[in-house]
């Protein structure tokens, strides 16, 4: 006992503290694109939009739009042109599917809004989530598990992830929605009590991602139930979670 208490000692406060500034972040990490109000030519602009693996860019040469719940933040538009550069910023997490389409002349603030009044109520101090995993590839799934850490300490933010829905106040949900999974998420949804949320957390959980169009997708959680905070990212930081979650709470502004 008196070892594990001096390397208690030793290993200090490790707890991230949160915000955190966005210099702390990887220089490797892509965060919120912006797009240069620089005119583009047709040439380039078709060849972005080869680049794109989800057809995120969209919209024509004088008004190019970028589309977050599509984008893999793969960075391989940058290979076509100057134009798309991607900054640190993990702030992404969006109330209105639409509020993620940016452009150049606005490139919304697309943070997440609050709840309201009376649901901040019932949630802002305590939520409960049950994570389902929608046929997602474990990223996103990943990254979530990572608030549980010590470094993210979840908790401490009055945010836990539960066993049962039963216990839940409402779904995170990762993956493109399979046609296979569509009727578990339902059942899961509908043991909910009333009120609940419903989070859409990764690309594919926002708008299908690299599945969209595929037979045995649906395409999104959108498709199936209705969405109260949508988080783009190919798996989203753990940063932009929790930036989202505690926005949505009311808990930061």
């Amino acid at each position: 006992m008196f070892r594990v208490l001096c390397a208690r000692l030793l290993q200090g406060h490790q707890t991230k503290p949160f915000p955190i500034p966005e210099t702390a972040l990887s220089d490797r990490y892509l965060g919120r694109p912006v797009l240069s109000d620089a005119c583009w030519t047709d040439a380039e602009f078709a060849a972005v939009r080869e680049q794109c693996p989800t057809a995120a860019i969209d919209g024509k040469p004088e008004r190019v739009t970028l589309d977050l719940g599509r984008c893999l933040f793969c960075g391989q538009c940058r290979q076509a042109t100057d134009k798309i550069r991607f900054t640190r910023d993990y702030h992404l997490a969006a109330k209105n599917r639409n509020d993620l389409v940016l452009n150049a002349e606005d490139n919304l603030d697309c943070a997440a809004a609050a709840l309201s009044e009376a649901m901040q109520k019932l949630f802002g101090r305590s939520l409960r989530l049950r994570q389902v995993s929608a046929g997602g590839c474990n990223a996103c799934e990943a990254d979530v598990n990572v608030l549980n850490t010590l470094a993210w300490d979840l908790g401490r933010f009055g945010i836990q992830f539960v066993a049962s829905p039963r216990h839940a106040d409402g779904l995170l949900v990762t993956g493109p929605v399979t046609r296979n999974m569509r009727d578990a998420l339902l059942k899961t949804y509908e043991a909910i009590a009333a009120p609940k949320l419903v989070i859409a957390a990764g690309t594919c959980a926002v708008s299908g991602g690299l599945y969209r169009d595929h037979q045995e997708t649906c395409g999104g959680v959108d498709a199936v139930l209705p969405v109260n905070l949508y988080i783009p990212g190919c798996p989203p930081h753990p940063a932009t979670t929790l930036d989202g979650l505690l926005r949505m709470l009311g808990q930061l502004e």
